[in-house]
């Protein structure tokens, strides 16, 4: 705009920059005659409220002009307040908009526009909707700055349009032909791969065949010009690439019928793999670009991204974007090595477009980051995570990322500022977590660090850990009382351990790219940190353990002797130090943490302090230390059957012979044998069930028998999170157990073969044997079977040895259910059409060359 706009108070109305004297608290000071005389002279309002205040006589109000900012705020004011304290709501944004666009208020639209499109940058609509007001002759030229801002990063084809309509709307004359046909290769250069830019394609067609010539040559130039851009599009998988074909052999023929056949021979193959293209690309797009929900206003809604809530759906969506974009990678249209910058301007187009609609999801980012990366333009990369870590300020992934690529620059200060917002904006996060937990349940409390607080324990006459540099300390091992551990909310724990892995990551960091002094200063950062989680100080201790090779082990030592400190209570962070003594061959300290903690927890939590302090005694210890400490253990667990203690000090790295051979594991986990009937096998599974319930407690068997369900899998994941790194693992997976899809997504190998459980899980194992049997028995009884028929299955061969290809059966059914079998004595009807594929896949024996489109 030529002049600059009108600055409004909060009402939206014009008003002047004037100085206001803060009012005074008559409680407190009474302004003196001078002082009020010389505010009244400066502002007369000033003098009425002081004089109100205070004890001065009060001057009439109608003496004073009325003060307007006392009004209430309006609906518009009040919805941006909302917004900004929660600024990710597309249907508040949109509700802004409609209150905005209903005002007749220039500056109150522009500020609403800005505002969100400093949310939702490159939302197409938005902009559209924004430039609209600033169409007017007198306006252009603030519309021609909103064109700069926007079409330097947009890839929407529906602004590039708006662009080129307001280009032709401004050059009408003959002579500014030339600037509408630059604006015509700019837009086609930007976003002419795009599918739906087939009208741009068109329009630029017209437009040059309306152009006037008045010499053979410039009429040799337009039809070079026509032909140009003819051949350009008939090769793209446009919406229209069928009727520019169709429009470029008449154009050809027109001309020359002899050279027009050599032309469309030539493009022939290009413009058939377009088309093919085309037809893919439509069955890909089909469900990332939904039709937008119906406008509640005369207005179009606006479509904005919501944030993210990780269900099924949304699940899927990203999967089917993640397909569609490595299958763009993979090159479908064929380009050749000579036309690899416009394969690269179209994979860019593509991933523009999948960041503005999933804006909220870090994988699509990384994605365009690693592609953007692989193709040596390692700016741009960085600017494509500097963006999406302004979308998703808290996303690992993008900070782990960008930190990682600015390390590979030696750019260290960039680094530590990755890591330290990163850190501050999880810190915040955790405040306010835990506000709403403390406001659940408002039962705990904490001290004024914020750390539990921790109690004395009972006496021990063990002496502490003697290793050089470390202290003892008996009440740094004691259990904490209820009321001052902090919130023991499940997502706060788990909020916190991932905290704690950015501390983890910034020691790395700090150890790799500088020295161990500055990780230390990095960890004593950590240390003063209230929300530092227990593997920080193991993370810290491993590293000085590993890297220094001067002392380590004493600085290691005594890092989880001050982790043990704070975290005394956390049966897994004693489990990690123990380990961690135990892998050093420290066996006296070892033994002496082990005798000093294991009194602080309840038999239900130290039994995996017990388990991994009896292993490296059947390990490495002699036979009289073990019945020992099996005869402890049997005082704290009367109820643990005998032979478990002995079948464990008898395993070795999975290997449990007792388990598989003496009490039956192995058998029981085969498939019943050839040759027998169903309703012997079911018998068989009785006798087992029964001969194992003889050596099971009574009140494990009637545990296993009312338990209809494995453990969860957070259960699973703390199980697993005791195990230390050192040593034999203490269980491994039950046999035939098939993987969750998200881990066989994940994993990169074929799967490892699986044994027996190991000592620490054999009852567990057991049980949930015994808890397959007892359910197969009760809710898989089969019905009985006709004597030939159990002959018949008795000859079928396992299950597992079937190893040719896997049919669908819904397909073999309806290709049976649609066969057409010729009958002698009535015509043969025609089958019912086929449904359709399932998932944009073609059926059974179909290939995409037999289906006509």
């Amino acid at each position: 705009m030529s002049e600059l706009p009108v600055v409004r108070n909060d009402s939206g109305t014009p008003t002047e920059h004037t100085s206001q004297d803060t009012s005074y608290n008559g409680d407190k000071t009474q302004p003196t005659e001078d002082i009020l005389n010389a505010l009244n002279a400066l502002n007369p309002k000033a003098i009425l409220e002081a004089t109100q205040n205070g004890h001065e006589p009060a001057l009439a109000p109608d003496d004073t002009p009325q003060d307007t900012s006392m009004d209430p705020p309006s609906e518009w004011h009040v919805l941006r307040e909302k917004l900004r304290e929660h600024p990710h709501d597309p249907e508040g944004w949109n509700n802004l908009v409609d209150i905005a666009e209903n005002s007749d208020d220039l500056e109150q639209v522009k500020q609403t526009y800005e505002a969100l499109l400093e949310t939702y940058p490159n939302t197409s609509s938005a902009q559209i909707a924004y430039l609209n007001h600033f169409l007017s002759p007198g306006l252009f030229q603030y519309a021609e700055e909103l064109f700069k801002r926007f079409l330097r990063t947009s890839p929407s084809v529906d602004l590039w349009k708006f662009y080129i309509t307001y280009v032709r709307r401004v050059n009408t004359s003959p002579t500014s032909r030339e600037a509408v046909s630059r604006a015509y290769e700019f837009a086609l250069n930007r976003i002419g791969q795009d599918k739906d830019s087939g009208e741009i394609w068109y329009d630029y067609v017209q437009f040059l065949k309306a152009g006037e010539t008045n010499t053979t040559w410039e009429e040799q130039q337009k039809m070079d010009a026509l032909r140009k851009v003819y051949h350009r599009a008939v090769q793209i998988p446009l919406e229209n690439v069928e009727k520019l074909w169709s429009e470029l052999e008449t154009f050809e023929n027109g001309l020359n019928k002899i050279t027009a056949k050599k032309f469309m021979s030539d493009l022939s193959p290009s413009h058939m793999q377009a088309r093919t293209v085309l037809r893919q690309l439509q069955r890909h797009l089909g469900p990332l670009f939904p039709p937008p929900p119906s406008s509640l206003s005369s207005r179009p809604s606006i479509h904005l991204p919501p944030a993210p809530t990780f269900n099924a759906a949304e699940r899927a969506l990203v999967g089917a974007w993640k397909t569609y974009l490595k299958w763009e990678e993979n090159n479908p249209l064929e380009f050749e090595e000579k036309d690899k910058a416009t394969l690269v301007s179209r994979v860019q187009l593509v991933y523009r477009k999948a960041v503005i609609r999933m804006r909220y999801y870090s994988e699509i980012w990384y994605m365009a980051f690693v592609w953007t990366n692989s193709i040596g333009k390692q700016e741009e990369a960085l600017n494509i995570l500097k963006a999406g870590m302004e979308a998703n300020p808290t996303s690992f992934l993008l900070h782990f990322a960008y930190a990682e690529m600015q390390e590979s620059r030696k750019e260290y200060a960039e680094v530590n500022a990755t890591f330290d917002k990163l850190i501050d904006r999880l810190h915040v996060q955790l405040e306010e977590l835990e506000a709403r937990v403390n406001s659940a349940t408002s039962s705990f409390s904490s001290d004024v660090t914020g750390r539990s607080v921790a109690t004395s324990v009972p006496n021990s006459t063990t002496p502490g850990p003697t290793e050089p540099g470390t202290t003892s300390n008996n009440s740094s091992f004691a259990t904490q009382n209820a009321d001052e551990k902090p919130p023991k909310s499940k997502e706060l724990q788990e909020r916190r351990s991932e905290y704690g892995l950015v501390w983890i990551m910034y020691i790395r960091y700090a150890r790799r790219a500088h020295d161990l002094k500055t990780f230390r200063a990095v960890f004593a950062k950590a240390r003063k940190d209230r929300w530092t989680p227990w593997e920080v100080y193991e993370a810290a201790a491993l590293m000085e353990y590993h890297c220094n090779k001067d002392g380590g082990l004493g600085v290691a030592c005594r890092i989880f002797e001050k982790g043990l400190e704070s975290f005394g209570d956390e049966i897994e962070f004693v489990l990690r130090y123990l380990g961690f003594l135990i892998s050093v061959n420290d066996d006296n300290n070892a033994r002496a943490l082990f005798e000093r903690v294991i009194t602080a927890f309840s038999p239900e939590r130290a039994r995996p302090l017990w388990e991994r302090w009896a292993r490296y005694e059947y390990q490495f210890g002699d036979l009289e230390a073990a019945q020992k400490l099996e005869k402890r253990i049997a005082e704290v667990y009367p109820t643990d059957p005998p032979i478990k203690r002995f079948a464990q000090r008898h395993t070795y790295l999975g290997t449990d012979a007792i388990a598989a051979r003496d009490l039956g594991f192995a058998m029981a986990g085969r498939q019943p044998a050839a040759g027998g009937n169903v309703a012997t096998s079911v018998a068989t599974l009785d006798r087992r069930t029964e001969s194992f319930q003889s050596m099971v407690p009574a009140s494990h068997v009637l545990q296993t028998q009312t338990s209809k369900r494995h453990s969860t899998p957070d259960l699973k994941r703390r199980e697993d999170s005791v195990k230390p790194d050192f040593g034999p693992p203490s269980k491994r997976q039950r046999p035939l157990t098939p993987p969750r899809e998200r881990d066989r997504e994940r994993s990169d190998g074929p799967p490892h073969r699986r044994r027996f459980a190991s000592p620490a899980g054999w009852e567990k194992e057991r049980d949930r044997e015994l808890g397959h049997l007892k359910r197969d028995r009760d809710e898989d009884k089969p019905s009985p079977l006709p004597a030939v028929l159990s002959w018949f299955v008795g000859q079928l061969p396992n299950p597992a040895t079937f190893d040719g290809p896997i049919f669908r059966v819904d397909d073999l059914m309806t290709l049976f259910r649609n066969a057409v079998i010729p009958s002698v004595t009535r015509r043969a009807t025609p089958p019912p059409p086929p449904p359709p594929p399932r998932g944009g896949m073609y059926p059974l024996f179909l290939q995409e060359g037999d289906v006509s489109y």
